[in-house]
């Protein structure tokens, strides 16, 4: 099944946290913060969003960081996505 996004939603999918501190720590997963850089899945295509033009910045393929508590969670064919709007995501990593 594939998720097509509507209007300036994008689906992202978390990338996993770090398991270890920089020290060398083995960190639990009650320990790991909720991780807030993800892969872009897919991109809707923008247009006239609340009356107001959406040009989409994001592609799909590319990482990026987005706000702590964005989005929408779902599970698709066993994976869980988010869905947000492209404002929720404050930067693309390079």
């Amino acid at each position: 099944m594939t998720v097509k996004p509507l209007g300036d939603r994008v689906v992202i999918k978390n990338v996993e946290a770090e398991e270890t501190t920089k020290s060398g720590l083995i960190l639990t997963s009650a320990a790991k913060e909720k991780p807030q850089m993800a892969m872009v899945l897919a991109v809707g295509p923008g247009g006239n969003v609340d009356g107001k033009e959406i040009k989409m910045q994001v592609t799909a393929g590319q990482k990026v960081i987005y706000s702590k508590y964005a989005g929408t969670e779902v599970k698709v064919d066993g994976e869980e996505l988010i869905i947000v709007r492209q404002s929720d995501i404050l930067a693309v990593v390079e």
